[in-house]
């Protein structure tokens, strides 16, 4: 379930290439080339210190230790229940931990008010849910952020928010609602609105699980399209071909914690735990 959106939320940097594709393709055309390439990998930017978080009694998160360098490509893969959308939403504090620490570019990130909304303005949030406003337009979807909290001037953000639904493929859609359009569509205007602030990475959870299978490739193709240009991105997924083809790392999670990390390549050739083994015979049998 996605959270409802929020104005400061909401994340600009360059955007994607080509969307639109077409329903009968196997998978997006980004997805048929070589994986993203890692030279331009930087310095750490998310790091997460032994954190700890608890539903009640349940232990969802068991000291996780975790670093994404600027530019990396993180996919995070596990089951159902291992605590990968707990994760994802820790690091943007829509979680709460209970112990640990998570740093964001060398900030330690605030616990509540003005100080967690200006570091949360440089972490995007890209839904499975959308969490469009259902009563603005898509160019006023993607300019509001902007404006209200980067204070940028309406002609800037509208200039840059057409810049950047054109890039995602929907700009013939600005001045619709999201009602009158599919949910790939939708989705793709949710990391345009998630690019508009200029995020230093981007969090994607289940981005593609509440679409219909022939919207899925469009959305992928847009992120594919971002990691190639060198946006830090940490993606929950279930689409193993963007795993295996745009990821710089996975990481494996199971019971609340990381079981393994590896590049894709070995993760998927030559998983080393037991319960990734079992993950992958299970998943990748079609």
């Amino acid at each position: 379930m996605g959270e409802p959106a929020t104005e400061d939320q909401n994340t600009n940097l360059p955007g994607a290439g080509g969307a639109g594709l077409d329903d009968d393709r196997d998978e997006p055309e980004a997805l048929q080339g070589p994986s993203v390439a890692p030279e331009h990998i930087g310095e750490p930017l998310v790091v997460l210190t032994e954190v700890d978080k608890y539903f009640g009694e349940l232990h969802v998160l068991q000291h996780i230790n975790l670093s994404v360098r600027k530019g990396e490509v993180v996919v995070v893969l596990g089951p159902s229940g291992s605590g990968k959308s707990t994760l994802c939403r820790a690091i943007n504090r829509l979680e709460t931990i209970q112990s640990g620490t998570i740093e964001i570019d060398g900030t330690r990130l605030p616990e509540e008010g003005k100080a967690l909304a200006n570091l949360r303005a440089d972490v995007g949030m890209v839904f499975q849910s959308f969490n469009l406003f259902a009563h603005k337009t898509i160019l006023e979807n993607v300019t509001l952020g902007p404006t209200k909290v980067r204070k940028k001037s309406a002609a800037e953000a509208k200039k840059r928010g057409m810049e950047l639904l054109k890039r995602v493929g929907v700009d013939s859609q600005a001045e619709k609602y999201p009602a009158q359009l599919s949910g790939g569509q939708q989705q793709r205007v949710a990391i345009a609105r998630a690019l508009a602030m200029d995020p230093k990475v981007i969090l994607f959870d289940e981005p593609t699980s509440a679409l219909d299978p022939e919207m899925v490739n469009e959305v992928l193709d847009v992120m594919v399209g971002l990691a190639r240009q060198g946006m830090t991105m940490i993606v929950v997924t279930h689409e193993m071909g963007f795993a295996r083809k745009a990821a710089n790392r996975v990481v494996f999670m199971a019971d609340g914690q990381i079981v393994e990390e590896n590049d894709p390549e070995s993760f998927f050739t030559a998983p080393q735990s037991n319960r990734a083994k079992d993950f992958l015979s299970k998943i990748l049998t079609h």
